[in-house]
Protein backbone atom coordinates (compact mmCIF):
# COMPACT_ATOMS: atom_id res chain seq x y z
CA UNK A 1 0.00 0.00 0.00
CA UNK A 2 1.43 3.56 -0.99
CA UNK A 3 1.85 6.64 1.04
CA UNK A 4 0.15 9.46 0.72
CA UNK A 5 1.21 13.28 0.96
CA UNK A 6 -0.74 16.17 2.88
CA UNK A 7 -0.32 19.86 2.84
CA UNK A 8 -1.12 20.61 6.17
CA UNK A 9 -1.11 24.48 5.12
CA UNK A 10 -3.86 23.84 3.07
CA UNK A 11 -6.18 21.33 4.95
CA UNK A 12 -9.85 22.35 4.91
CA UNK A 13 -11.19 24.39 8.47
CA UNK A 14 -12.23 22.07 11.58
CA UNK A 15 -15.28 22.88 13.66
CA UNK A 16 -15.23 22.98 17.10
CA UNK A 17 -16.57 19.52 17.43
CA UNK A 18 -16.10 17.59 20.82
CA UNK A 19 -19.19 15.74 20.42
CA UNK A 20 -21.19 14.06 17.63
CA UNK A 21 -24.65 12.60 17.93
CA UNK A 22 -23.30 11.17 21.62
CA UNK A 23 -20.05 10.06 20.23
CA UNK A 24 -17.13 12.42 22.01
CA UNK A 25 -13.88 13.31 20.06
CA UNK A 26 -11.27 14.56 22.14
CA UNK A 27 -7.31 14.26 22.77
CA UNK A 28 -6.33 10.81 25.01
CA UNK A 29 -5.18 11.26 28.28
CA UNK A 30 -2.61 8.80 29.68
CA UNK A 31 -4.59 6.67 32.41
CA UNK A 32 -6.92 5.64 29.64
CA UNK A 33 -4.08 4.25 27.62
CA UNK A 34 -4.47 0.67 28.82
CA UNK A 35 -8.03 0.44 27.58
CA UNK A 36 -7.28 2.60 24.24
CA UNK A 37 -4.74 -0.12 23.41
CA UNK A 38 -6.58 -2.90 24.80
CA UNK A 39 -9.76 -1.65 22.71
CA UNK A 40 -7.32 -1.57 19.33
CA UNK A 41 -5.96 -4.81 19.96
CA UNK A 42 -8.99 -6.54 19.97
CA UNK A 43 -10.79 -4.55 17.15
CA UNK A 44 -7.38 -4.13 15.12
CA UNK A 45 -4.54 -6.03 16.17
CA UNK A 46 -1.31 -5.98 17.77
CA UNK A 47 0.54 -3.81 14.95
CA UNK A 48 -1.54 -0.78 15.25
CA UNK A 49 -1.60 -2.06 19.55
CA UNK A 50 2.52 -0.96 19.10
CA UNK A 51 2.04 2.16 17.18
CA UNK A 52 -0.52 3.53 19.14
CA UNK A 53 1.40 3.03 22.33
CA UNK A 54 4.31 4.93 21.10
CA UNK A 55 1.81 7.80 21.12
CA UNK A 56 1.37 7.95 24.51
CA UNK A 57 5.00 9.29 25.06
CA UNK A 58 4.52 12.20 23.20
CA UNK A 59 3.75 15.43 25.25
CA UNK A 60 1.49 16.37 24.36
CA UNK A 61 -0.08 12.59 23.95
CA UNK A 62 -0.16 12.54 20.16
CA UNK A 63 -3.20 10.06 19.60
CA UNK A 64 -7.56 11.27 19.41
CA UNK A 65 -10.52 8.83 20.36
CA UNK A 66 -13.50 8.94 19.64
CA UNK A 67 -15.75 7.59 22.75
CA UNK A 68 -19.41 6.55 23.04
CA UNK A 69 -20.80 5.67 26.45
CA UNK A 70 -17.39 6.25 28.08
CA UNK A 71 -15.80 3.15 25.59
CA UNK A 72 -13.90 3.81 22.59
CA UNK A 73 -14.98 4.02 19.68
CA UNK A 74 -12.45 5.28 17.06
CA UNK A 75 -8.72 6.40 17.14
CA UNK A 76 -6.33 8.82 15.41
CA UNK A 77 -2.51 9.15 16.12
CA UNK A 78 0.44 10.91 14.41
CA UNK A 79 4.00 10.32 15.28
CA UNK A 80 3.87 7.29 15.89
CA UNK A 81 6.00 4.80 13.63
CA UNK A 82 8.23 8.19 12.13
CA UNK A 83 8.02 11.79 13.12
CA UNK A 84 5.82 13.21 10.89
CA UNK A 85 3.90 10.32 9.69
CA UNK A 86 -0.23 10.18 10.08
CA UNK A 87 -1.84 6.98 11.77
CA UNK A 88 -2.65 4.30 12.69
CA UNK A 89 -6.29 5.07 12.75
CA UNK A 90 -9.62 3.51 12.88
CA UNK A 91 -12.94 3.50 13.82
CA UNK A 92 -15.47 0.85 15.36
CA UNK A 93 -18.11 -0.67 12.73
CA UNK A 94 -20.94 0.57 14.87
CA UNK A 95 -19.89 4.13 14.14
CA UNK A 96 -18.70 4.22 10.40
CA UNK A 97 -20.22 6.51 8.34
CA UNK A 98 -21.16 8.66 10.79
CA UNK A 99 -17.91 11.27 9.90
CA UNK A 100 -16.20 10.22 13.21
CA UNK A 101 -13.10 9.15 11.14
CA UNK A 102 -13.27 12.88 8.95
CA UNK A 103 -13.08 13.99 12.48
CA UNK A 104 -10.30 12.20 14.25
CA UNK A 105 -8.19 12.49 11.24
CA UNK A 106 -8.64 16.69 11.12
CA UNK A 107 -8.24 16.73 14.41
CA UNK A 108 -4.76 14.82 14.27
CA UNK A 109 -4.04 16.74 10.86
CA UNK A 110 -4.47 20.07 12.55
CA UNK A 111 -2.34 19.60 15.17
CA UNK A 112 0.11 18.71 13.38
CA UNK A 113 0.21 22.17 12.30
CA UNK A 114 -0.41 23.56 15.19
CA UNK A 115 2.96 21.70 16.12
CA UNK A 116 4.95 23.23 13.40
CA UNK A 117 4.33 20.76 10.58
CA UNK A 118 4.04 21.99 6.99
CA UNK A 119 3.35 18.58 5.00
CA UNK A 120 2.22 15.08 6.94
CA UNK A 121 3.04 11.37 4.92
CA UNK A 122 0.31 8.77 5.78
CA UNK A 123 1.87 6.13 5.81
CA UNK A 124 0.57 2.49 4.11
CA UNK A 125 -3.00 3.71 3.24
CA UNK A 126 -5.96 1.90 2.23
CA UNK A 127 -8.82 4.01 1.79
CA UNK A 128 -6.71 6.44 -0.33
CA UNK A 129 -9.90 7.92 -1.23
CA UNK A 130 -11.18 8.67 2.23
CA UNK A 131 -7.85 10.45 2.39
CA UNK A 132 -7.98 12.71 -0.95
CA UNK A 133 -11.80 13.50 0.06
CA UNK A 134 -10.81 15.02 3.58
CA UNK A 135 -7.76 16.52 3.13
CA UNK A 136 -6.50 16.52 -0.09
CA UNK A 137 -3.83 13.78 0.37
CA UNK A 138 -1.90 12.89 -3.11
CA UNK A 139 -0.07 9.67 -3.28
CA UNK A 140 3.64 9.48 -3.18
CA UNK A 141 4.53 7.28 -5.92
CA UNK A 142 7.07 4.21 -5.63
CA UNK A 143 6.15 4.45 -1.74
CA UNK A 144 5.19 1.22 -1.29
CA UNK A 145 6.45 -1.07 1.24
CA UNK A 146 8.15 2.90 2.02
CA UNK A 147 9.17 2.67 6.14
CA UNK A 148 7.62 -0.17 6.27
CA UNK A 149 9.96 -2.17 4.30
CA UNK A 150 11.58 -5.35 6.10
CA UNK A 151 8.79 -5.07 9.25
CA UNK A 152 9.08 -8.01 11.70
CA UNK A 153 5.96 -10.51 11.70
CA UNK A 154 4.68 -13.39 13.81
CA UNK A 155 6.07 -16.70 12.44
CA UNK A 156 2.40 -17.31 11.61
CA UNK A 157 2.12 -14.48 9.35
CA UNK A 158 5.00 -15.40 6.92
Amino acid sequence: MPDMLVKLYALPPIENISTLDGIELRRALAPEKHLVLRWIHTTFGDGWVSETDATFARQPISCFIATQNNRPVGFACYDATMRGFFGPMGSDDSVRGRGVGKILLLMALHDMRANGYGYAIIGGVGPAEFYTKVSGAVIIPDSSPGVYRGLLHEESDV
